[in-house]
């Protein structure tokens, strides 16, 4: 068995197909609350996805968890994973451009890292975590400062929904390591945080926004609740759970590090959306942070140096 907290290179590869997963969500997103409001998009979001995972769990003969532990674990998880992150950062993207809303959540590893460290025994700061959540906060500064300066300011309530987000993701990652330790299947954790905040989302979504009133969405905008419900969150979450059970809360958060290029281009291309200065030099110094706390890229730059000599 692959011990915890190690990637191999299939691991990663699956990362990288995970971050276009999640890239593509903002995009997903900003087509559908174009017509819908988020309430309703976080609600078709995780319902398209727990219909799709329920059929490919029976088609697979997959089990379906029934203990009452392990569905009060995915009422937990769809709380911090989906209930609260999806509603931040679809009400955010009203506000603010779907890339910056992505780079925002870049700093979900930075988040992760300080829950880990207090909450966890095997994934503790280091000086490499330290200076990227260090450079970290210096990129999320930089963006706030440059906003407050720009003839393009944004909204700072936004921003900090976004990053509000990013904190509810980072406490999922270290809540959702309970799922390997229970025995469940990646699949079967999808399905079922993905239900379980159906249902949470049902009696939320009928009184804040009664769907029912609402205009029949386009097709542009039911393809794009598809997208976001079957790929980047159904297919997305089977991928999300199988890294986070190898590589661990911190290995598997860094997806974030390369989510804003997917979900910039995408918003550059379709949307039309353009950022200022001060966002991507935010994002680079975010992305510092990120290559610190992963620590490879610096331990293979000093054994070179070292061979050099």
């Amino acid at each position: 068995m692959q011990k915890p907290g190690t990637m191999r290179l299939f691991d990663w590869a699956l990362l990288l197909v995970l971050s276009v997963l999640w890239g593509g969500s903002f995009f997903f997103s900003k087509v559908a609350l174009s017509e819908l409001p988020p309430l309703t998009v976080v609600f078709a979001r995780v319902a398209i996805a727990a219909i799709a995972l329920f059929i490919y769990l029976r088609a697979t003969r997959h089990a379906i968890p029934t203990a009452p532990g392990i569905w009060a674990a995915f009422f937990g998880m769809g709380v911090l994973n989906n209930l609260i992150p999806f509603s931040l950062l679809f009400w955010g993207q009203t506000q603010i451009p779907s890339g910056l809303a992505s780079i925002l959540n870049a700093t979900t590893p930075i988040f992760s890292i300080l829950v880990a460290h207090f909450f966890t025994t095997d994934e503790r700061m280091t000086p490499n975590t330290v200076a990227g959540i260090v450079l970290g906060v210096m990129g999320v500064a930089l963006m706030m400062a440059g906003n407050a300066v720009s003839s393009q300011a944004l909204p700072f309530l936004a921003l900090f929904a976004c990053l509000a987000a990013a904190l509810s993701y980072g406490f999922a990652g270290v809540f959702g390591r309970r799922f390997r330790r229970m025995g469940v299947a990646p699949a079967a954790s999808a399905f079922g945080q993905t239900a379980a905040t159906t249902i949470m989302m049902l009696p939320i979504v009928a009184l804040v926004d009664a769907p029912w009133h609402l205009a029949m969405p386009s097709v542009m905008t039911i393809a794009a609740l598809l997208g976001l419900g079957l790929l980047s969150t159904a297919l997305a979450y089977i991928l999300f759970f199988h890294i986070l059970a190898v590589g661990g809360a911190v290995n598997s958060s860094l997806v974030t590090l390369l989510i804003p290029v997917s979900a910039v281009l995408l918003g550059s291309l379709f949307l039309g959306e353009v950022l200022a200065i001060n966002h991507f030099a935010g994002m680079a110094l975010i992305s510092l942070g990120l290559l610190s706390i992963d620590g490879r890229l610096f331990s293979w730059l000093r054994r070179e140096r070292r061979v050099r000599r």
